[in-house]
């Protein structure tokens, strides 16, 4: 089975600055979920784009289920990118498309997923994290706690090997972690893997949290936690 993702000497002046000397190595397997203190945002959604290949680097190799991005055709690497789902810090919502329709298009996209079969699959996953189906209508017309639900549906449609998470529930809702963490359960339990990039302490200082890498993101890399850690700044979000 292919590793999900290797970073292995890393150097991006994009990601760090151009002074910086931070290189990042980082195996995430099968199974596996990576916690993340990445108290700085940018920081935080520049790593989650390097994951998906998005972002540049200088040095190194980025490769996810052992293809390097760097090496692959748009096309494919496109493709590839459908078997990545995301929770972003930023929402990320198509506004001039209908919830439904920012659920689908994804898997739809990348994939060739039969429609019928996504939307049953979107609809039981919504049911999963507490709606009662497929949300409809306008961006707008939802609340912002179903658009962090129907954002999960989106990140778990379509069988991902890699889901990532910016902050996923935004410091605001803590009852969804549990939920969140039963489908991660799913996830790793189905070969697939996840990281999770916290700034509070909701997460962070929580010892049960199920993951099998701790790190903290800085601009010097990665520092990788065993046991104890330092809080996370009261106010900041999981």
């Amino acid at each position: 089975m292919p590793q999900i993702l290797r970073l292995s000497h890393v150097r991006s002046a994009t990601l760090f600055g151009s002074a910086g000397q931070a290189q990042l190595d980082f195996t995430l397997l099968p199974g596996e979920l990576a916690l993340i203190d990445a108290r700085d945002p940018t920081l935080a959604a520049g790593f989650a784009d390097l994951c998906c290949g998005l972002e540049p680097i200088d040095e190194g190799t980025v490769r996810f289920l052992d293809r390097d991005w760097s090496a692959l055709p748009h096309d494919l690497a496109d493709a590839l990118r459908g078997q990545i789902g995301c929770v972003m810090a930023s929402a990320g919502w198509l506004r001039f498309l209908d919830i439904a329709t920012n659920i689908l298009v994804a898997p739809l996209y990348h994939t060739n997923h039969d429609l019928d079969r996504l939307r049953g699959e979107a609809a039981a996953l919504a049911r999963r994290f507490g709606l009662p189906g497929i949300p409809a209508g306008p961006i707008d017309s939802l609340s912002q706690d179903d658009l962090l639900r129907a954002g999960f549906v989106r990140a778990f449609l379509g069988d991902p090997k890699l889901v990532i998470l910016e902050s996923p529930v935004q410091g605001l809702f803590p009852d969804l972690v549990p939920i969140l963490l039963n489908q991660i359960a799913v996830l790793r339990d189905q070969g697939g893997a996840a990281i999770w990039l916290t700034r509070s302490r909701l997460v962070w200082d929580n010892r049960s949290f199920p993951a099998t890498h701790r790190l903290r993101l800085g601009y010097r890399g990665f520092v990788h936690v065993h046991g104890s850690h330092h809080p996370a700044p009261a106010g900041a979000h999981a």
